[in-house]
């Protein structure tokens, strides 16, 4: 996964974003950290690992829907156009397009990290030494999937509501050692908890930065 290209299409989107909404020199850390707990929850609710009240506890890694192009055009699986040649570059023609929720809840995250690590001087915590993966794929996750996921937002809080008291941990502050632990357990639950890949990821974070600028043109 190409981190310095990430950070960097993640710092024009929300640039512009601050633009066009007139957010000028307001501190949005708080707001940012909200909606990547927020995001977590979505990721948690697709992933299902922790129903046990449900006999469905798989994740929802698939889900097939019209395409959103052809419906702009009035057209969609239920309502085909009558040219046998129509093409569309969505979905190349077939009306319909697959997706993968868990995966692009999971993108929604990585959205929000990307720029809390930009907005506060913290990209390089985020690239983390393979050994580390290597170490918690032999030892599991200490309280299973629930155990991190919660350790997960336990981290990101105390990263930024907790005051550094002059403690260093690993020669980081104590708000770095708990945004890197926080990411580091992110990355863990994705790519060791649900297999998905860093290319998986990076090309669903391209999709959908893409679409995000896409909703700032309509006014979204």
């Amino acid at each position: 996964m190409n981190l310095a290209k990430l950070f960097e299409l993640q710092r024009q989107l929300d640039e512009r974003i601050i633009r066009e909404k007139g957010l000028e020199g307001q501190d949005l850390t708080l707001n940012t950290v909200t909606a990547l707990i927020v995001e977590l929850g979505e990721f948690a609710n697709e992933a299902r690992w922790f129903k046990h009240w449900s006999n469905d506890r798989k994740p929802r890694i698939f889900k097939r829907e019209n395409c959103p192009d052809c419906l702009k055009k009035g057209f969609s699986r239920y309502n085909p156009p009558k040219e046998d040649d129509y093409w569309c570059e969505t979905c190349a023609g077939s009306l319909v397009i697959d997706k993968n929720p868990l995966l692009e809840e999971y993108v929604d995250c990585l959205h929000f990290f990307l720029s809390l690590a930009n907005s506060k001087g913290w990209n390089e915590l985020m690239y983390l030494p393979k050994e580390a993966f290597h170490d918690l794929k032999e030892k599991s996750f200490e309280g299973g999937l629930s155990g991190a996921f919660i350790e997960t937002i336990h981290h990101l809080t105390n990263a930024f509501i907790k005051r550094d008291n002059g403690e260093r941990i690993a020669g980081l502050t104590f708000t770095q050692f708990s945004f890197r632990s926080a990411w580091f357990l992110f990355i863990a639950i994705g790519t060791i908890g649900f297999n998905l890949t860093l290319e998986q990821i990076e090309e669903a974070y391209l999709r959908k930065n893409r679409e995000n600028h896409q909703r700032q043109e309509s006014g979204y």
